[in-house]
């Protein structure tokens, strides 16, 4: 099949979209995907995944909630555009989320493409600074969109719970598992052990305050002998980094290429895996960091009601907390300046990738879902 990604983000990095791509190319379609350039700073179109992603250039600057609606309504308006002026490029577009799906629902509508509807996270419980009548709606045209799509993917199992009251034709759960790369970066050469450090962290994603990071900063101020690796973007970068001020344990390294990004959590002892649970998206929450930390042996600090914690405790490949506890947390990484520990978490985790959650099982799972667009629903 030609198929489309559509996603509302740079797509640079996004990790599960590239790989996503990479299976699907390697399975013999023909891949491409349209992403949103938010700052008007980057490339139109570039090949780094191995397939063309294209870039709409809607220069925006970050908001939330309502607020955000206007340039959203302005790139789902170009989507559109450019999906009728390509539309013999492709016959399914792949959708990431519901702001991506509106525009491949009237595509799927006026000219009969594929619709493979990609639920990363529940639009709807995204939400943050929304009034209620409008999460309302949202959850339910999210819901019918889901009815309508040709099929869906969830990446964890618990979101079948969250996504209750749709009826999708085709479900497959494809879960965030990285492709497995630890043999190429335990080859890389790492940085001298500072002998000062007796514990080393890293977190490389979404810059928010929900995800825990404000006490992590603070943790940190209270124990020079710990670092914490930063990188990435987000709303709140500029706090983040305004609470890290003056902490030289505390090491932001900008927005990260993936591979790299993959090598600073390796070089880490710990990485750490906030989520407010308080936000209903999170208590089904199935994050990257969890399985690259599986896949780089590396164990999990993760937050208690977050959908994940049960697997984290589960299997053994990290601790839990609770969220925002700064008495727990720092008692949780006390006890994983203790090596033995932190090698038995890890070879858990690595054990639970192999045997499980390696993504060339994830992978079949996607091939499979595409494989049967063809055949009756």
């Amino acid at each position: 099949m030609n198929l489309v990604i559509l996603r509302a983000t740079p797509i640079r990095p996004d990790p599960r979209v590239e790989k996503i791509g990479r299976a699907l190319l390697a399975a013999g379609h023909s891949v491409q995907a349209l992403g949103w350039d938010r700052r008007g700073d980057l490339s139109e179109v570039e090949g780094s995944a191995g397939f063309p992603i294209r870039r709409l250039d809607i220069p925006t600057r970050t908001k939330k909630g309502l607020r955000n609606a206007p340039s959203l309504a302005r790139w789902q308006a170009a989507a559109f555009a450019w999906l009728r002026r390509c539309r013999s490029t492709y016959d399914v577009i792949h959708a990431c989320d519901f702001d991506a799906a509106v525009p491949a629902l009237w595509a799927r509508r006026l000219w009969g493409c594929r619709l493979v509807y990609d639920v990363f996270d529940f639009y709807a419980d995204m939400l943050r600074a929304t009034p209620r009548p409008v999460k309302t709606a949202v959850r339910a045209l999210d819901l019918a969109a889901i009815g309508e799509a040709d099929a869906v993917i969830l990446a964890d199992e618990s979101r079948r719970a969250q996504i209750a009251g749709s009826h999708p034709r085709r479900l497959a759960v494809v879960c965030n598992s990285p492709e497995d790369c630890l043999a190429e970066i335990a080859t890389r050469p790492l940085a001298p052990a500072d002998p000062s450090i007796r514990l080393r962290l890293a977190y490389a994603g979404l810059m928010q305050v929900e995800r825990g990071l404000l006490p992590l900063v603070e943790a940190l101020s209270r124990h020079p002998e710990w670092r914490l690796d930063l990188a990435g973007e987000g709303a709140e970068r500029g706090l983040v980094l305004e609470r890290a001020t003056g902490l030289s344990n505390v090491i932001y390294h900008g927005v990260l290429p993936y591979p790299e990004a993959l090598a600073m959590s390796y070089a880490a002892d710990v990485l750490p895996a906030f989520y407010d649970p308080s936000i209903p998206n999170h208590r089904y929450a199935s994050p990257n960091k969890l399985f690259e930390g599986m896949m780089l042996g590396r164990p999990v600090l993760a937050a208690r009601h977050t959908g994940f914690d049960r697997l984290v405790s589960e299997l053994d490949c990290g601790l839990v907390v609770n969220y925002g506890s700064l008495d727990q947390i720092e008692a949780a990484l006390r006890s994983l300046e203790d090596p033995a520990l932190r090698r038995r978490l890890g070879e858990n985790g690595r054990r639970a990738y192999e045997q499980t959650y390696a993504w060339p099982r994830m992978a079949q799972r996607l091939v499979d879902l595409y494989a049967g667009l063809e055949k009756p629903a």
